[in-house]
């Protein structure tokens, strides 16, 4: 007796199909899983056992082989226990075959036959509706999240006799559907506002030159001058998201696990902030089944690391790549796999160790000596791909007792997506999307000054001591701040605006 049937499995961020075979022979009773299965899947056994006789239904006593296709992938998770169950019920002609090639199937069965959540249903309903199928069976704690694919039927399950009745063409099961638009608005509201951030108007400034041309931010202040404040509201001032852009950071989200509380929708960029004692794999991703780490979850959002020189070396290291990439490649023995990594970082740090260097309401016990140390923890390399450098003094007690408030969130916004529209007309045949991004050739085409400009530039980096790299940076800040005020030439005035926002680059006196 043999059955097969439709389940998927999910690699990276994307599902593929996995094809559930089972096969009923006579001999002594033997249940085998083949097809490269790790502990979950081999212990789904005892689970698929005991929930087909707490169903009511009759499990033989015959030698049970279950074979997951393709067998040279590592399938991994308790999603398959559903389709396995199915497919020996099939095999001994309790279920009716005729539905099985037009559904995938999955789901973890508890002992008493309920259906339990699962990872990844997203990406495995976007590969149901590319392979054209008609729809997918899955638990219904997933199913609002898989509905936001449309093209294909998502049917909620509870239990394994549901599946069977549905099957079998006694019950009936009605597609759950989602209104996208609705999740999207919803969703779409942020809690946090600029407007609550008293003082630090030329943070603002920076942080708005920032979100409008997609920069790296580098912030350096004394303890609680407001950096984390700060970081926390640049999500309220970015571009909102694109559908495609949800769709893709879902999956992240998904993959992980992490949609919570019923959401369907991931419709606010990410803002992460891990501790500064993650390892290089929670940050990257990694692990010996590779998982995504603070930088694909941070994908289309923000990744924010405060105190960044505590940060360990090679934790900052590893950030080159998908800092200049924008997406992170794993690689181990058996598999390689790509994750997305778009994100926008904003780094915060002290000074120096005390805290203190160069704010004028306390000391610096520091020596020189002791700075450059302490600010040499931060690679060159990594220090080339922050684009601004901001200092954040201390509010003053004026400042935080004025009732006045400052532009909100949707004020910055509504500016820096003006700029941004002109970014993607300038750069719509190529790859790019944003000022941040653009190469030495595009930087040499799109950013050109005139002489009093280029003596300006010339006084900077010979006179104020700051280093050859600032140059290409201080071109692409320009250019940001002139799409701002809607100008198509660069002017002076926006070289010295951007020249202000490179203080690291500075010697220290």
């Amino acid at each position: 007796m043999l059955a097969k049937l439709l389940s998927s499995a999910v690699l990276g961020i994307d599902a593929y199909l996995v094809e559930v075979e089972i096969d009923i022979t006579r001999g002594l009773p033997y249940y085998s899983t083949v097809g490269l299965p790790d502990g979950a899947v081999k212990e789904s056994k005892d689970r698929v056992k005991s929930a087909i006789k707490n169903s009511g239904y009759r499990l033989t006593a015959n030698r049970i082989t279950v074979n997951l296709a393709p067998a040279d992938i590592k399938k991994e998770g308790a999603a398959f226990d559903l389709p396995i169950a199915v497919g020996i019920l099939a095999a001994q002609d309790i279920v009716q075959k005729i539905r099985l090639k037009k559904y995938l199937i999955l789901g973890e069965l508890s002992l008493d036959g309920r259906v339990k959540a699962i990872r990844g249903s997203l990406p495995i309903a976007v590969c149901a509706r590319d392979r054209g199928l008609k729809g997918i069976v899955i638990p219904r704690k997933n199913a609002r999240e898989a509905a936001v694919v449309e093209g294909i039927e998502v049917l909620a399950v509870d239990s394994l006799s549901q599946v069977v009745e549905f099957l079998n063409g006694i019950g009936t099961i009605s597609p759950t559907q989602v209104d996208v638009k609705k999740l999207f608005e919803e969703g779409d509201t942020y809690e946090l506002d600029f407007d609550e951030v008293k003082g630090q108007e030329h943070v603002k400034r920076a942080l708005e030159v920032a979100a409008a041309g997609g920069h790296n931010v580098m912030m350096i202040g004394p303890p609680g001058a407001g950096k984390t404040m700060l970081a926390k509201r640049i999500p309220t001032i970015l571009p909102r998201l694109s559908f495609e852009e949800a769709i893709e950071t879902t999956k992240v989200f998904s993959v992980m696990g992490l949609l919570g509380g019923g959401s369907a929708l991931v419709a606010l960029r990410p803002f992460r902030s891990p501790h500064h004692t993650v390892s290089d794999a929670g940050l990257i991703g990694g692990g010996t089944i590779p998982r995504p780490g603070e930088v694909s979850l941070a994908h289309n959002g923000v990744l924010f690391l405060d105190e960044l020189p505590e940060f360990k070396k090679n934790a900052l290291e590893v950030l080159r790549q998908p800092l200049e990439d924008r997406k992170v490649t794993i690689s181990r023995a058996a598999t390689s796999l790509t994750y997305p990594a778009s994100f926008m970082l904003v780094a915060a740090m002290n000074p120096c160790p005390c805290g203190y260097y160069g704010d004028s309401h306390h000391e610096c016990t520091c020596i020189i000596p002791q700075i450059q140390r302490y600010r040499s923890k931060i690679s060159g390399p990594l220090l080339d791909r922050i684009d601004i450098h901001i200092e954040v003094p201390a509010v003053r007690y004026k400042e935080l007792s004025s009732e006045t408030s400052g532009e909100s969130s949707e004020e910055i916004q509504r500016r820096a997506d003006r700029s941004r529209e002109i970014q993607r007309e300038r750069f719509n045949r190529s790859k790019i999307y944003c000022n941040a991004q653009m190469s030495s050739r595009q930087i040499r085409k799109f950013c050109q000054v005139n002489e009093e400009g280029y003596k300006l530039l010339e006084m900077a980096i010979d006179r104020l001591g700051l280093s050859a790299r600032a140059y290409t940076r201080i071109l692409k800040l320009s250019r940001t701040i002139a799409d701002l005020e809607g100008k198509e030439d660069i002017s002076p005035a926006h070289i010295s605006e951007a020249i202000q926002y490179r203080s690291l680059d500075r010697t220290l006196m």
